[in-house]
């Protein structure tokens, strides 16, 4: 368990590793990585259980990384943890690399499910929740989406199925930056009201300041109390974030900077 400044500086050292892999393999998507990097530090450091020497350990539980174009992000958290060699994170993107451009669980190890195809994460995840359920197992199934990815009508399928069969052991997180590839949420397919909408679906909704570790602490915490209905925790992020020019910037969902603005990004960082 770490405290809030040993989780601050951990996700500080990881937006370096997600600017430096984009950068190296020249393509990658650094903005919806930065904004979800504090979520998936307290997520993996503090409250999932997980063994990166027995990665398929029965009694972990399932972290699904449904955004899985925030692969830079997870890859990053996954060498932290031991699953990955450090050596491997200059290799994003190459042909022959065990860290493809989005997650492939047949190459990395720590990768529960190979995503990417977005939508789809969540109802992955119901799947494996009922069986968990279903098993009478003691762990519990979480998956990231991105707030644009709720566009997708296979996530409202699959909110309906979650609260049907009244699966507990469920916690969806929501990366609410408010930009999808196109432009801001609420111009492209507007979501809002966004809780309102997981409440209507019966779901247990939780709102957080994404970058808040003493609230999303709070929220982990929470979410595991309801035994009768699937928990969404929706994390109000910035888009870029820990990066001054890429925060708020939708330009930057899959865009790698230029060689002095990466300097600039990294000069930021590591002040």
């Amino acid at each position: 368990m770490l405290s809030i400044p040993e989780l601050k500086e951990k996700s500080r050292m990881i937006r370096i590793e997600i600017i430096k892999m984009v950068m190296e393999a020249g393509s990658g998507h650094p903005g919806g990585s930065l904004s979800s990097t504090d979520i998936l530090v307290t997520l993996y450091n503090n409250i999932l259980r997980h063994n990166p020497l027995n990665p398929k350990w029965s009694e972990r539980d399932r972290f699904i990384l449904s955004k899985g174009h925030a692969a830079p992000l997870l890859y990053s958290i996954l060498t932290d943890q031991g699953y990955i060699a450090p050596i491997c994170l200059p290799t994003l993107r190459d042909l022959d690399s065990t860290l493809q451009g989005h997650p492939d669980c047949a190459k990395t190890a720590g990768v529960e499910i190979s995503t990417g195809s977005l939508g789809n994460g969540l109802s992955i995840a119901c799947g494996v929740a009922a069986a968990g359920k279903i098993d009478g197992a003691g762990w519990r199934v979480y998956t990231l989406l991105g707030d644009g990815e709720c566009d997708e009508g296979i996530v409202w399928e699959a909110a309906m199925f979650a609260a049907h069969y009244r699966l507990g052991n469920l916690t969806a997180i929501i990366d609410r930056n408010g930009l999808q590839i196109d432009g801001p949420t609420e111009q492209v397919m507007g979501l809002n009201p966004f809780p309102e909408k997981w409440r209507a679906f019966n779901w247990n909704v939780i709102e957080v300041d994404g970058h808040s570790f003493e609230g999303l602490m709070g929220a982990f915490t929470e979410a595991v109390k309801p035994r009768d209905r699937p928990t969404v925790i929706i994390a109000n992020t910035i888009k870029g974030k820990g990066v001054s020019y890429m925060e708020g910037n939708v330009g930057y969902h899959g865009k790698v900077p230029s060689k002095p603005d990466y300097e600039k990004a990294l000069k930021e960082l590591e002040s």
